[in-house]
């Protein structure tokens, strides 16, 4: 374990605080840097419409957990309708796919899958029944954006969903089926399908390549394909980009940013496709994002770009910028990302609080050069999260909120959601239905959501928390203070029940009223810089009381 004083040396040199300094705080804007992120699986959230929970005659018998469940969009509104995002601090939704998936199941020794999850695409152009409606998607952008909640779709260019008896394959202008990847070169992690059974979408080429003839049968029979093809000419016309796939598929789903406003893309399978392909998609988004609120300007919520986060399969915040293929390395921030999953978080989360957050202050301040990293401690391929049992709830909510970089909240980490289901294989035991029955009847349960209500909240409220400087004010008991731009905090943990005691030179000056945002008790900076208050709680979040 690293020297915590070697930390406390670095910052207090990067960042010191003068006395002199202070400024009063406002409300504070959204920044990407510091959001908190509410990462949910469409179909195992909350089934908000019954009606549409069996399409394509999806009906054979599958695995545990490898059907349809039932959850949809309609769920994901019903939630934001109760609140249930804002009162966790969440100010941003990513949710899984929702174009339309295979109609078939796959078997590949799991037993038979439905494209559930989403990444099987059949058709970007279109919501999967399963799923909900156009009309579900924008009333839920809509309704989100009301309460300050950006939307996160899942973008997937990389691969169409698995051949079955319904689902033919792309043709070969479109897609490769071999070789598989053995991921020991660049070559050999780009140019090759993932599995077997996912054929690959040629996207290292430009070569122009007709329209898959099933899209066409199937635009033609929902009576869409002269607005489809009107659509894919004005877009080629206006870009000049050949009519090769990535392009057509850049195109489609670019269409959801310009028809539904959605703020930002997670993308899938980032390293398994030549890196000037997101440069690209970055940009194809970003013109339809403008365009969006040209056209919709009582619905622009402030002047943030398009986001989009990738997954870089391995990925850590230790490599700084750079992806290392072994025979390659990739910069995929300068490739269309400000940031990039960060795969690390879950085995630091096990190294103290101070070594976290000091470590990665200093990392997203000089070496990331104002780009940023996604940090998680629970996923839905993740099979070794960091707390598998759900043994260590509470410090797991502390570590991953209070830490410097983007906040991914995994579906139930705030709920205990069990990972470990009876009978569900690989990753589908990390893909269970949530757990809303346990809110009713489990104190714990009740508890542990509080618990990251607070800490999301206060999250939500200063962007100082996930885009500031951290520096740390006192180890034992532990206090630290973050700053981003007018934005200041200060916060304890680990401290003793009772009265606590700490100096906000710095932060808040004598006279200050200031609020205790986990307890709700509020006091005033005394004339020599010290704020004292009294609660049961070991945590305690310091802020202005306006």
């Amino acid at each position: 374990m690293k020297n915590i004083a070697f930390f406390v040396a670095a910052f207090l040199l990067v960042s010191a605080v003068s006395c002199s300094s202070l400024q009063k705080t406002s409300g504070q804007p959204f920044v990407w840097e510091g959001a908190n992120v509410y990462f949910l699986l469409t179909d195992r959230f909350h089934n908000g419409d019954a009606a549409n929970d069996v399409n394509f005659n999806r009906t054979e018998k599958t695995a545990v957990l490898r059907g349809f469940e039932g959850g949809d969009l309609r769920g994901i509104i019903q939630k934001i309708d109760s609140g249930y995002f804002t009162e966790l601090g969440v100010n941003a939704i990513w949710m899984t796919p929702v174009v339309e998936q295979i109609h078939g199941a796959t078997d590949e020794g799991t037993g038979n899958t439905y494209g559930f999850h989403g990444y099987w695409t059949k058709d970007w152009t279109a919501l999967d029944p399963n799923f909900g409606t156009a009309a579900d998607l924008r009333e839920l952008v809509d309704k989100a954006h009301k309460r300050g909640i950006r939307i996160v779709l899942d973008a997937v260019i990389n691969h169409t969903g698995p051949v079955t008896p319904k689902d033919a394959v792309f043709s070969h202008s479109w897609v490769r089926t071999s070789p598989q990847c053995t991921y020991d070169s660049y070559l050999n992690t780009t140019a090759c399908t993932l599995v077997a059974n996912l054929p690959d979408v040629l996207t290292e080429s430009d070569a122009p390549a007709p329209l898959p003839a099933s899209l066409v049968e199937k635009w033609k029979k929902e009576g869409r394909y002269d607005a489809e093809m009107k659509s894919l000419d004005e877009f080629f016309t206006r870009t000049g980009y050949p009519r090769a796939p990535k392009y057509y598929i850049m195109k489609w789903l670019a269409d959801y940013v310009e028809q539904f406003g959605i703020d930002g893309y997670r993308v899938d399978t980032v390293k398994h496709t030549n890196e000037d392909v997101w440069a690209d998609f970055q940009k194809v988004c970003q013109e339809a994002f403008d365009r969006y609120k040209a056209n919709n300007q009582a619905k622009v919520l402030d002047d943030q770009p398009f986001f989009m986060v990738g997954e870089v399969y391995g990925y850590g915040i230790s490599q700084k910028q750079l992806y290392d293929f072994g025979d390659k390395k990739v910069n995929y921030f300068k490739n269309g990302f400000q940031s990039l999953i960060n795969f690390d978080f879950k085995g630091d989360a096990h190294r103290s609080y101070e070594e976290i957050f000091s470590s990665y202050s200093r990392m997203l301040a000089n070496e990331m050069d104002g780009k940023t990293v996604m940090n998680y401690l629970t996923s839905h391929d993740d099979g070794s999260p960091f707390d598998k049992y759900r043994k260590r709830t509470f410090e797991a909510a502390v570590k991953l909120l209070l830490a410097p970089g983007i906040s991914q909240i995994y579906y139930g980490d705030e709920t205990a959601r069990s990972l470990i289901i009876d009978g569900a294989e690989g990753d589908a035991t990390l893909r269970s239905n949530m757990n809303w029955d346990d809110l009713e009847v489990h104190e714990a349960t009740r508890n542990l959501l509080k618990h990251y209500q607070k800490l999301g909240k206060f999250r939500a409220n200063h962007p100082a928390v996930g885009a500031g400087i951290h520096q740390m004010i006192a180890n034992e008991p532990y206090w630290f203070g973050r700053t981003y731009r007018n934005d200041k905090v200060v916060i304890g943990l680990d401290q003793p029940a009772g009265e606590k005691r700490v100096d906000v030179c710095g932060y808040f000056a004598p006279g200050t009223r200031i609020r205790d945002a986990y307890s709700g008790v509020r006091t005033v900076v005394g004339t020599d810089h010290t704020v004292v208050l009294d609660s049961s709680f070991s945590i305690v979040l310091l802020e202005k009381d306006l």
